[in-house]
Order: C-alpha cells, then sequence, then structure tokens
C-alpha cells in the first residue's frame, strides 16, 4: 500500500466529494503531518515568525473548531500520535483529528466561507501533508 501526505486534495477527489451525495452526517479523519517550521506566504502576518508547523495548525484548529460549532458539527477528537501498535508504515503522522459534518454540504459550505478562507492560511503553513478519510458511521 502506498501512503502519500497532501495538503489540498486533486480534482479527481473534489469531484468524488461532489458526486453522489448520500445526505448523511459525515466524519473526517484527519492524519496529520506538520512541517518543522511553518511557511506563511510572504505578504502574511505571520510570515518569517518562529513557529513550528504544529503551532500555526494549532492555531487554524482553534478557529475551524468555531466554525464547525456554527453549522451545527463538532471537532470530536483530537490527540498526538504516540507509536504504531499494528503494521508498518514508513513514517507516522503527528496528530489525528476526527471532524464531524451534518453532511457533505455543510463541510463544503464552511470550506468556502469566508471564515474559513481567513484561517485556511495558518493550516498551510502548518501542515507538510495529510490524509483526509471520510467515513459514514454503521451499525455493528
Amino acid at each position: 500500500m502506498e501512503v502519500k501526505n497532501a495538503v489540498m486534495p486533486t480534482s479527481e477527489q473534489m469531484k468524488g466529494f461532489f458526486e453522489g451525495d448520500h445526505g448523511k452526517s459525515i466524519s473526517m479523519i484527519n492524519l496529520l503531518k506538520f512541517r518543522e517550521k511553518a511557511d506563511y506566504p510572504a505578504d502574511h502576518e505571520l510570515h518569517g515568525k518562529d513557529m513550528t508547523g504544529a503551532e500555526a495548525y494549532d492555531i487554524y484548529g482553534e478557529e475551524v473548531s468555531k466554525l464547525l460549532d456554527e453549522l451545527g458539527g463538532e471537532l470530536r477528537f483530537s490527540g498526538d500520535v504516540k507509536r504504531l501498535v499494528l503494521g508498518e508504515i514508513g513514517e507516522l503522522w503527528d496528530k489525528v483529528a476526527i471532524a464531524s459534518y451534518p453532511n457533505r454540504q455543510a463541510m463544503v459550505g464552511m470550506m468556502m466561507s469566508d471564515g474559513y478562507r481567513a484561517i485556511e492560511a495558518h493550516r498551510n503553513a502548518g501542515l507538510a501533508g495529510q490524509l483526509n478519510i471520510e467515513t459514514v458511521e454503521t451499525e455493528f
């Protein structure tokens, strides 16, 4: 199995996200890998500040939690990765976060909002890459 972290989805992934919306609530599992040092654009007020990628992402995390609350979603879990218990992978992620949304449309609406655009620079400055996995709750 090949694993590739990314910061932005491919056009094919975005197309799939918009097609066949089932209308059910979703939880997004985020496997996050941070940059050693935050990398803000030259015109950003935090450009050149001595910050880690994790610190930049924490700014994003605090603000995106507020946006999630506004749309009826929630940050369900956030935790630091400590070790791999089963399996093998070349490099572990730094953090896992699980965010729930009422449906895909709510997530898309949040990502297109002015509030999200205002904080997105912190996400991009902090992340080296991530995996973002959509899940729908099922019964056992």
